[in-house]
């Protein structure tokens, strides 16, 4: 492919990726149990009227799961393909250094020790607790020289060892249960704009890192001998890896709880468009990703009415059989 197909093929994918962010983000602010016009919800962006109940809603309820959705999307999308570079795995996810376990782990402490009861009470040690897990992977592998299959392995042990505890805790106490499942199920509900700006910083921090070490990915899948030849360090690679993916991770997962296989999904549904170069594929993950979670919340909206189904519910009703069909067609690019 010539340098100019390669040009307009990529322009085709942005603007095809921002045009269907655009959309969901239009249909999330518009659809719900109580149907809102896209002119209203303009209006209501524009000329905020508190006495219009449409205006209302879309201000206070939709506008903050929808930032919300695409804050955490876009952290996962990027987290998840980043993972699989630094991983050499097809398979990992944002949850293989034991984030999700980690924040779990977390909130139970908060829950249970301290009375917490809020989503905007479980922040910080949601990500505290990703940040921990995180650490104590890398700390028991040797990030600085662990093989990517010796990272996956601790990160699969810690997740265990976690998640046990979790179930410990959960089987225990009815009270700590009846708050911990609806943060759990990972949804963009009862949380506001405050517990994204709390985490507006890391996010963006670990943007900038995953984002910048995009180039170093590329060089580790030639192998680290190769990596060192050409000049490249591969255990900074790693190193900034992991932090980007403690605050990536942490952050997703403390606003909108534990979402599974959205991480994993994205890079495959990319590669077949992008091949395999993570500096191509990551900054695409970053719109793909959030607009694969807010849709997911839009669907979650419309299955059930009047009730609705949580988002990390609905991405993994949808996601495991779209896996499974890139799978059997042969759609998986070799990391």
């Amino acid at each position: 492919m010539t340098p100019g197909h390669r040009g307009r093929r990529t322009a085709v994918l942005w603007t095809a990726a921002c045009l269907t962010l655009v959309a969901v983000v239009v249909a999330s602010l518009a659809i719900g149990s109580r149907p809102i016009a896209p002119n209203v919800v303009w209006q209501a962006l524009t000329v905020f009227d508190p006495s219009n109940p449409d205006h209302s809603v879309v201000v206070t309820q939709r506008v903050p799961r929808t930032v919300i959705g695409l804050a955490a999307g876009a952290a996962l999308g990027l987290a998840g393909t980043m993972m699989q570079g630094l991983t050499r795995n097809p398979l990992a996810d944002p949850g293989l250094l034991g984030v999700n376990a980690g924040a779990s782990v977390a909130v139970l402490l908060a829950i249970t020790v301290l009375g917490a009861a809020t989503p905007e009470a479980f922040v910080w040690f949601a990500f505290a607790g990703a940040a921990a897990a995180a650490l104590l992977v890398g700390a028991v592998a040797g990030i600085a020289g662990a093989q990517p299959a010796r990272l996956a392995l601790t990160g699969a042990a810690v997740t265990a060892a976690l998640t046990a505890i979790v179930l410990a805790v959960l089987t225990s106490s009815a009270t700590t249960l009846a708050v911990y499942r609806y943060w759990t199920v990972g949804g963009l509900t009862a949380r506001g704009l405050d517990a994204v700006a709390l985490v507006a910083v890391p996010l963006v921090i670990g943007a900038v890192i995953a984002l910048g070490v995009a180039r170093g990915l590329d060089l580790l899948a030639l192998g680290d001998d190769v990596a060192a030849g050409l000049g490249h360090s591969a255990t900074r690679t790693r190193i900034l890896g992991v932090v980007a993916s403690v605050l990536l991770c942490g952050g997703a997962t403390a606003i909108a709880g534990p979402i599974v296989f959205l991480g994993l999904a994205v890079p495959h549904l990319l590669r077949p468009l992008r091949g395999g170069s993570y500096s191509r594929l990551m900054p695409l993950a970053i719109p793909v990703g959030a607009a694969l979670l807010v849709s997911a919340d839009v669907v979650g909206r419309l299955i059930a009415p009047p009730g609705e189904v949580q988002a990390g519910v609905v991405v993994a009703f949808l996601g495991a059989p779209l896996l499974m069909l890139l799978v059997l067609r042969r759609r998986l690019v070799t990391v």
